[in-house]
């Protein structure tokens, strides 16, 4: 029905159009008829060109309205990929229509015509309404009652296949728009700054406006009035006019420069809050380089270009209404002339402003992936260089770089083709009004200062608008880095920490009831299924079993990191995500196998996160974390740096700092996974005395797979394939054997079950037997 409405509107608008202009141009050419005037074609006051132009719009509008009529699935499809022709149709006959009044000036000093403005003003109104029912014949949307299932589903593929049938690209420019809205909200802070800025931009803009009218004066007081003192007077306003506008521009450009520097700073601060404040799958769907690069390159892009062109713009935007207004009142057919080009320039600099846009879209995309490549061959280079491969890592980021290029040579040729039609455009204007101005003082009706300070006014104007077609694309890639910058400001966490309890006093018992779990980039794959098992206060628990598991998983719930499938973990009977996000990690102190350490002392490192900690607090944390004597050995003790995720220490030295980092909380619950894997047996030894010695203010979960590290443990909890297959202390589930008896014959063996030996082990991890492979006799093993 939509379809048949525009068709009709269509064609009942074409009807009207043909109607009053024959109407007009019957009336506006002295009663003489069409084929006389056809016969006696004289451009300079015949508008039989003019009903021409007309007829060949009608002929458009009318073949697009048959088009869609006959075919509403691809009918408007066509229209729109042809608008851009249309636009240049209405932009001719346009530009036409203004050399038509140029020309009749020329015969008739005063045109009192009614007739002839009346077919001139409805031209222009045709033009608008030419335009905009062909955006709306463009717009009918197939008539899916009159098709097939078939046919249906095609023509939904095809319209999602293809962007603009869904009106794609208004989207992206209201998306556009709206982000420039938000990005310049961010500096209502700095109101009083703008104010400042807007008031020196219009001086500074007024001066420049001013100073080719008075060369203008001063060279017709030259030429024509051949006065020193009409001269004089007209240099010293211009010297006046040239030192103030050079101050207020310098005051302006500061003031903005600030202004901008206060945004980028909000804008990273800001950023860099919505990030961490995101759930952890967040970090683990986006790689760790393209975040830094939405941090650094693309906040630095868009405070940059946004602060630059947005003070380019203002400033040519008010210089050229100025000039605008000089313009017309020196000559209003010069000014005429000089406006037929810049519909065009407009038209271009749309077009190429679009491209660019997606163009620098591309490229923070890719330079997205070469800054990870580049981040994450640096933080492993102990690992390339081990493996010998600095060549093969220099190739990949050559290879990124490349795509780089080519998106770079790509935005080179849209900008050649882009300063060649606008150059070309502006070149036949200025050739144009030197010609046409030219005519004008030799017929008596302009002077020659007049003409010189027009000529000067124009090239500030081609300057203006050349500065504001270069703004454009500048701030399309300027919102291009915007919209990724404000997708992570925006983006609100789906695991929101909102938990409430406090409480003064905490038990510390744990329990995971019937969890399971998957983790977000992995969903087909339940990490833990259907898992029960309790944490007892003053009890050590461990965390048994093959990789993959799901022993690191279970400390992920613990510590609150991401949601559940099912089930439910509780803290003395609480659901866990009910607890205060800063209490909850307060109770909770974890210790990972590869603890990372902050590029701050190590004294700052051992008290990360509290609000204050004495000297003595760190000092005696140490010793329970047997790291006191290799810290008062450094050169500056506990000030010494860690450098880089604590690269300037051994792994074993970090795990004692990340130990003592953990128990300097005292907290009801520790969690240790592989915390001593990297540690020797004397330093391991004595951390697990200050445990066991002080277990009874803690609940204590040990993950390992060095089992003589749990042998003491009060429980033990053995997982395989997400499931808890065996619980109980390490005698019982020696007697029990199963899977934990398997684990503890390949450790101390070292080799598969099923090789032809049996094992008989002691519930102290003291002595084994095996059968000789040699004389087939069992012999004891002591360990």
């Amino acid at each position: 029905m939509r379809a048949w409405k525009a068709v009709a509107s269509t064609l009942a608008f074409t009807g009207v159009d043909v109607t009053v202009t024959s109407l007009l141009y019957e009336h506006s050419h002295s009663g003489s008829s069409i084929l006389q005037d056809l016969k006696h074609f004289n451009i300079f006051n015949s508008m039989l060109d003019v009903w021409g132009a007309c007829l060949y719009r009608s002929c458009l509008l009318l073949g697009a309205a048959i088009g869609v009529a006959k075919n509403t699935n691809y009918g408007p499809k066509r229209l729109k990929a042809s608008r851009t022709l249309i636009t240049l149709v209405c932009l001719a006959v346009g530009i036409y229509a203004l050399v038509k009044l140029l020309l009749y000036s020329e015969v008739r000093k005063t045109i009192k015509d009614p007739w002839f403005w009346s077919l001139f003003a409805w031209t222009y109104v045709s033009l608008v309404a030419t335009f905009a029912l062909w955006q709306l014949l463009a717009s009918v949307k197939p008539a899916r009652e009159t098709l097939g299932v078939n046919s249906e589903s095609r023509t939904e593929a095809e319209e999602i296949g293809d962007p603009s049938s869904l009106g794609t690209q208004e989207k992206k420019e209201e998306a556009s728009a709206a982000t420039i809205c938000k990005l310049l909200s961010y500096t209502k802070p700095d109101v009083h700054f703008l104010i400042v800025a807007f008031f020196f931009l219009l001086l500074a803009a007024l001066g420049e406006t001013f100073l080719p009218y008075y060369t203008g004066r001063a060279i017709d007081g030259i030429v024509i009035q051949k006065s020193m003192d009409r001269f004089s007077s007209a240099v010293v306003i211009m010297a006046i006019l040239a030192i103030g506008s050079s101050f207020a521009a310098g005051i302006r450009g500061g003031v903005f420069t600030l202004i901008f520097a206060r945004l980028n700073i909000r804008l990273r601060n800001s950023l860099f809050r919505s990030l961490v404040s995101q759930e952890m799958s967040f970090f683990d769907e986006n790689l760790t380089g393209d975040i830094i690069s939405r941090l650094t390159s693309d906040t630095t892009i868009v405070s940059d270009l946004v602060s630059q062109n947005i003070n380019i713009f203002l400033r040519n935007v008010v210089k050229a209404t100025g000039v605008i207004v000089f313009m017309f009142s020196l000559s209003w057919q010069l000014s005429l002339v000089t406006f037929m080009g810049f519909p065009i320039i407009m038209l271009v600099s749309d077009l190429y402003g679009k491209y660019y846009k997606k163009l620098s879209k591309d490229v923070q995309n890719a330079l997205a992936k070469a800054n990870n490549t580049a981040e994450e061959t640096i933080s492993a280079m102990k690992t390339v260089r081990s493996f010998a491969n600095e060549e093969v890592e220099a190739n990949v980021y050559w290879d990124k770089l490349q795509q780089v290029y080519k998106l770079n040579k790509k935005e080179a040729m849209a900008y050649t083709y882009y300063v060649w039609s606008s150059g070309l455009t502006l070149l036949i204007v200025q050739v144009s009004i030197l010609y046409y101005g030219g005519h004008l003082v030799i017929s008596d009706r302009m002077t020659s200062g007049n003409l010189i300070s027009f000529i000067i006014y124009e090239f500030v104007l081609g300057d203006c608008m050349e500065s504001i077609g270069s703004v454009y694309s500048g701030l399309m890639q300027g919102v291009g880095a915007a919209e990724k910058v404000f997708e992570f400001i925006d983006r609100k966490p789906t695991m929101v920490h909102d938990g409430t309890l406090a409480p003064s006093q905490l038990e510390g018992k744990v329990e995971f009831r019937n969890v399971t779990f998957a983790y977000r980039t992995r969903r087909a794959t339940q990490v833990l299924q259907n898992v029960s098992f309790t944490l007892h206060p003053g009890k050590v628990t461990a965390l048994v079993g093959p990789s993959g598991s799901g022993k690191s998983s279970c400390v992920n719930i613990m510590e609150n990191f991401y949601p559940l499938l099912d089930g439910e973990v509780l803290l003395d009977g609480q659901p866990i995500n009910m607890y205060e996000h800063k209490f909850l990690h307060s109770v909770i102190s974890l210790v990972s196998q590869e603890p990372v350490l902050f590029a701050r002392s190590i004294a700052a490192n051992i008290s990360y996160g509290l609000t204050s900690a004495p000297y003595e607090s760190v000092v005696q944390a140490s010793q329970k974390a047997n790291a006191h004597t290799f810290i008062t050995e450094l050169q500056d003790g506990y000030h010494t740096e860690a450098g880089e995720k604590g690269a300037q220490l051994s792994g074993g030295q970090k795990q004692r700092v990340a130990i003592a980092r953990a128990l300097i909380r005292n907290p009801p619950i520790l969690i240790l996974d592989e915390a001593t894997s990297a540690l020797d047996a004397e330093s391991e030894h004595a951390i697990q005395q200050a445990i066991y010695g002080d277990v009874q203010n803690h609940t204590v979960l040990i993950i390992a797979h060095r089992l003589s590290t749990v042998e003491k443990a009060h429980n033990i909890i053995v997982l395989d394939k997400g499931h808890v297959v065996q619980q109980g202390t390490h005698k019982q589930l020696m007697e029990e054997g199963g899977l934990y008896y398997k684990l503890v014959q390949r450790q101390i063996l070292g080799h598969e079950t099923g090789t032809g030996d049996s094992c008989q082990l002691d519930g102290s991890l003291t002595s084994v037997r095996r059968d000789s492979p040699q004389t087939g006799k069992a012999e004891e093993l002591r360990v």
